[in-house]
Order: C-alpha cells, then structure tokens, then sequence
C-alpha cells in the first residue's frame, strides 16, 4: 500500500542535518550525556545511509508546543539547512505531529524523529516474513498519528465511487481508514505467525533443551557472541541494528549438555512503543529462556546507561534480573581495554559468579563463560550415578545428549557416568531405562 504522505520518503545518501534537543531537567540527564546521546543518533542516521553534515545539541528550557525550538533557533538552523542544502532533519527525540508540520513548513525539508528513524531502521533490516510483518505494523501505527502533516488541504473531497469512500470523505479520513484496514490485516496475519512459533516452541518442548536468550544494546556484540559459540554465519557488523530477526541454534556445552541459543533484537533507550508492542512475538523467546545472557559493551562511555536501558526493557516484559539463577552479564570488547583496565575488569569479575569479561573477537573468556551458563542450567538439576552396559551406545548416546556428564569411567562391559538432568529429561531417562532393564 502506498503511504498516503504527499512526501517522498527518505533516500540513502540524502544530506542529514543531526539535532539532538537537551532538555536539561529531564532524569534521564543523570545517566546519559547529551554529547553521547548526539553520537548515537549520529550512528542511527548512519545506519541508513544517510550522509551527515553537521549534528548538534539545542539546549532546550522547555519545548515550544507548536515548534519545539524557540523562533531564534529555527529561523538560525534554517539558513543553515538552505546554505547546506540539507535534505532530511534528524531529531533525536519526541516531535508532535503539528511541531513536525510548522517545522517542515518553516524548512522546507523532511522532519524525522528518533522514533521514526528507528522504524526506518528496522524497515530496512528486517529479513523474515514475521520481522516485516511487525515492522510495517508499528509504522503504520505510528503514521496514523502523523496524518494531520500529511494533509494540510482538508478541505478537498473525495468523489462517490464506493471502493474509496463516500461522498463528501476528506482525503484524511480515507487515509486514515485505508491505514486502519491495512493495521487489521496485519495483526489477523501476525496472529498466523504467532501461532506458528507456539507450535515450534512446544515443539522444542517436547525435546526439552534449555532455552539461552542473548539480550543486550544494540552493537553490543550479541551477534558475533552467537557466531563463536555456535559456529553460524549471522551478520554481525559494527552497526546500530546488525540484527533484529531472531535467529536459534542448538549448541553443546563443555560438559555436553546442548542448549539452544537465541539471538534476539538489540535494545535501545526510548524504544518506540509502537516497537515493543509489535516485537513482542519476537521478544517471548525472551520470556520463555532458563538463561538470560545480557551482553554488555564495556568499553561505550555510556554502559551503565545502556544498562539499565535493556533492564527497563526487560522489565517491561515481565522478566525478573534480580534472578540469580535466570540472569548473567558478559562484559564484552575487553581486547578494547588499555592493559591495566583489562586486568583490574578481569580481577573483578573473577570473583563474581554474575558477571563474566570476555571478547567476542578473540574467544578470551569464553571458557568462563560457558563455565558459568552450565552452572547456571544445571544449579537446579539432579545429580545422579549411573552404570550403563558398554554396548548399550544408544542410551549412551541419549544421556550425553539430554544431560551434563560430570565424570565417566570405563570398566569392563559397563560404563560408570556421573551426570546431572532437569526434570523433565529425568523422566524420560527413568522410562528409558525400565525399558532397557
């Protein structure tokens, strides 16, 4: 469907301007710093091939209703925007649907917020028939709120023919009714999706490996992570949005134990709500992991900030981080670490079973690592002592795929195996060996 904008939408390589409105008594200036938080919608903007001229921070005592900035700054910007041939203004933040209207007439260019650029994004980004299905869901609904600047000549009508309205419908109303029909249809095919991954999910159920979501900011390195653990080919590049479709392999940790392993769609702060609601489908994985593994960057000025970014996220979803048993940090990057901020990092994660500094680059602290996922998989699980026949290779077979072996002599025609199983392995290994007995 066309989008009903008398606006053509944003094309790569297009002159950007980069603003980034600092509010200056907003809480969310404790922990970020506005010059950081310009880099990153830098980073945005450049994620869609956007060419950026120039960026600033606007420093802001409240935001005009009508305009957001005052009358001194938009007439200074716009001499600029004209001198600098800039096509398409980048602002990193909220914009109402009338500011962004007065704006673009007083400019005379495109106006996107942060919320827009990050549909863009994800617009571009999106591979699998789900993920595009939810993108064009949560544009859609953040255009229904935009009509009132697409269409600023209400006064004219449509004609009589019934397949695009009745008489006297403004162009506006029909917008918005071909928007809500598109919306409808959308969530009738999503809820098709949707019941397809439950399936799946009862599916894998029914084959009870343990579930680990990787979580994390996005270009945190959670994809190049999945990459070294299981040896797959997902993109990973040094980008805002590298990934947003989930991706799951099967992987066997040191002690044998297979788990499948999540890679899920990076976080970000002020996530559009129309991104959280729509990628919900995408974000039960999330919900339904025994290990959350939330990849950190360690060495971005702001990782406390993303931090707790992903934990408020997370936290919307209904996911418990005070969970020792469910939740684990990996402080990732550390071969970006000057030598001695290396060590110090590595000392003091050494001593804690909750957080873990590794590079996903170089495989350093992978060991650990894993070390730490399967003590937190199998905290929970029964150990148990086992004499198998030798010659019995498809139980065998079966306990080192379904359990963790913790130790295993060979004696005669019997092998001796300590191992650990969840509960629900343990079941099926007491049917398996009644049957065998």
């Amino acid at each position: 469907m066309d989008e009903p904008s008398e606006r053509e939408g944003i094309r790569s390589g297009e002159r950007a301007l980069v603003l980034h409105p600092y509010l200056r008594k907003t809480t969310d200036n404790r922990l970020r710093d506005p010059s950081g938080r310009l880099e990153e919608a830098v980073s945005l903007t450049a994620a869609i091939a956007l060419d950026v001229v120039h960026a600033e921070i606007v420093p802001l005592a409240k935001a005009k209703p009508g305009t957001l900035f005052g009358e001194g700054k938009i007439d200074e910007l716009g001499e600029f925007i004209r001198n600098s041939e800039i096509d398409v203004v980048i602002i990193d933040g909220p914009v109402t649907p009338v500011q962004q209207r007065n704006l673009e007439r007083r400019w005379q260019v495109k106006i996107v917020d942060r919320t827009g650029l990050i549909l863009e994004i994800f617009g571009e980004r999106a591979q699998t028939r789900e993920g595009a299905l939810q993108v064009e869901l949560a544009h859609l609904s953040y255009q229904r709120t935009r009509l009132v600047r697409s269409w600023t000549h209400l006064e004219r009508q449509r004609g009589s023919l019934s397949f695009i309205g009745g008489p006297g419908e403004s162009q506006l109303e029909l917008d918005r009714r071909l928007i809500d029909e598109r919306i409808t249809k959308l969530k009738r095919q999503l809820a098709t999706v949707v019941q397809t991954r439950e399936l799946h999910r009862a599916k894998r159920k029914r084959v009870p490996y343990p579930i680990v979501a990787l979580v994390g900011y996005t270009n945190a390195g959670k994809s190049t992570l999945f990459n070294r653990m299981t040896a797959a080919d997902v993109y990973a590049e040094d980008l805002l949005f590298a990934t947003l479709d989930p991706t799951m392999r099967r992987v066997s940790l040191p002690g044998g134990q297979p788990v499948i392993l999540s890679d899920t769609v990076g976080f970000i702060s002020h996530l559009p709500t129309e991104l959280v609601a729509a990628f919900r489908a995408t974000l039960e994985e999330v919900l339904e992991a025994d290990l959350i593994v939330h990849v950190r960057d360690i060495t971005h000025p702001e990782t406390e900030a993303q931090r707790q970014d992903v934990l408020d996220v997370l936290k919307r979803l209904g996911v418990d981080t005070d969970d020792a048993d469910l939740y684990l940090e990996v402080l990732n990057k550390i071969d970006r670490l000057a030598p001695d901020e290396k060590e110090k990092l590595e000392n003091s994660t050494s001593r804690s079973d909750g957080q873990v500094a590794i590079s996903a680059i170089t495989g350093e602290g992978i060991e650990r690592f894993l070390a730490l996922v399967e003590a937190r998989l199998t905290a929970r699980q029964k150990e148990l002592s086992l004499d198998i026949p030798a010659s019995d290779g498809a139980t065998l077979s079966w306990i080192y795929r379904h359990g963790t072996v913790l130790a295993r002599e060979d004696r005669d025609d019997m092998v001796h195996i300590d191992v650990k199983f969840s509960a629900e392995n343990l079941g099926r290994l007491e049917k398996i060996l009644k049957d065998i007995r």
